[in-house]
C-alpha cells in the first residue's frame, strides 16, 4: 500500500538521497518541505522533480503556521524529518541558527504532527495508529569516536549523550524532544542516529567533497588538528535504504543506530 511521506529537508545531501529512492524504488508519493538555505540544492532532485508522485514545498520548518499548512494539505502517513544546520565549524561561528533550525525548528514540527494526529484520531482511527514520525538524527551526539576502532568501542542505543559542539548539542536536544513528545503526547515517534555520510551531492565545504575538489584544483588539503579524530562512514545511498526501512518497519519508540563499520581517522580518509 503506497503511503504519502513528508519529507523535511528533503533538498538536502541525504534529503535527497531519501526523496530520489523513494520516487524511484517504491510506489510511495513524497511531498518535500525544505527552506532552500545554502546546503539544498534542487539540482540533486532534477531527476525526479517532474514525476507525478513527487511535491515540492518551500518553507522553514520553524514556522508554525508552514507546517501546519503543509500537513492539512498534504495529510502525511509518514514524517521523516532530515532538516537541520549540520556543519560543525558553522555552528560554533553562529550557534544562535542552530538552535533555532534544529531546537525550535523540531519543536514547531512536532507541534504540528501531534496536532495532525490528533486530527486523524477523529475522522480515521486506522490511519491515525498508522501515522508515525521518523526523526533523522547524527552519532555526533554520543562525542567522539575512540582510536580503538574494536567492536566494543562503537556507539550503540544505549552510549551516553555527550554533545561536543553547538551542533551536535542541538541535535541532542532534538531528539530529547523528540523522545518528551512520544512519551507525554503518545505521539508515535521513531529515531535514528547515523554516522558521517559520503556521496554524491554532498556538499562542498565537507571533508570528502572539499579534499578532492582542492586535490583537483592543486590546492592544499586542509586536515583540523593533526587528524587523527575518528570517523565512521557510511555510503549516503545505503544510509537513504536504512533510513526508509525504519520509517516503515520501525518499532514505536525505539532508537537505531545506523552506521558503516568504515572508522578511519580523517588523515587516513585524506
Amino acid at each position: 500500500m503506497a503511503e504519502s511521506f513528508l519529507i523535511t529537508g528533503g533538498a538536502g545531501f541525504i534529503g535527497s538521497a531519501v526523496v530520489r529512492e523513494l520516487i524511484n524504488s517504491t510506489d510511495h508519493h513524497v511531498v518535500n518541505v525544505d527552506k532552500l538555505t545554502y546546503a539544498g540544492n534542487l539540482e540533486s532532485l532534477a531527476s525526479v522533480a517532474d514525476h507525478p508522485r513527487y511535491t515540492f514545498v518551500q518553507a522553514d520548518i520553524a514556522d508554525a503556521a508552514a507546517m501546519h499548512q503543509a500537513f492539512a494539505d498534504h495529510q502525511p502517513d509518514i514524517v521523516m524529518h532530515l532538516a537541520a544546520e549540520s556543519h560543525v565549524d558553522r555552528s560554533i561561528d553562529g550557534p544562535a541558527e542552530f538552535v533555532q533550525t534544529n531546537v525550535v525548528g523540531t519543536a514547531v514540527l512536532l507541534e504540528a504532527a501531534r496536532i495532525h494526529q490528533n486530527a486523524l484520531q477523529k475522522r480515521d482511527v486506522e490511519k491515525a495508529a498508522e501515522f508515525r514520525f521518523h526523526h533523522i538524527s547524527t552519532d555526533e551526539v554520543y562525542g567522539d569516536l575512540g582510536a580503538d576502532s574494536a567492536p566494543q568501542s562503537l556507539f550503540t542505543e544505549a552510549t551516553p549523550y555527550a554533545p561536543s559542539s553547538p551542533y551536535s548539542a542541538t541535535k541532542a536536544g532534538a531528539d530529547h524532544l523528540v523522545r518528551a513528545w512520544q512519551r507525554t503526547f503518545d505521539l508515535p515517534t521513531l529515531i535514528t542516529n547515523c554516522s558521517n555520510n559520503y556521496g554524491p551531492y554532498h556538499f562542498p565545504e565537507k571533508l570528502i567533497p572539499l579534499i578532492i575538489l582542492n586535490a583537483l584544483a592543486g590546492k592544499p588539503l586542509p586536515v583540523y588538528g593533526d587528524g587523527q579524530q575518528m570517523r565512521d562512514w557510511l555510503y549516503v545511498e545505503d544510509h537513504a535504504r536504512a533510513l526508509i526501512r525504519v520509517a516503515l518497519h520501525g518499532e514505536i519508540g525505539e532508537t537505531y543506530n545506523i552506521g558503516g563499520h568504515n572508522e578511519k581517522t580523517n588523515l587516513e580518509v585524506v
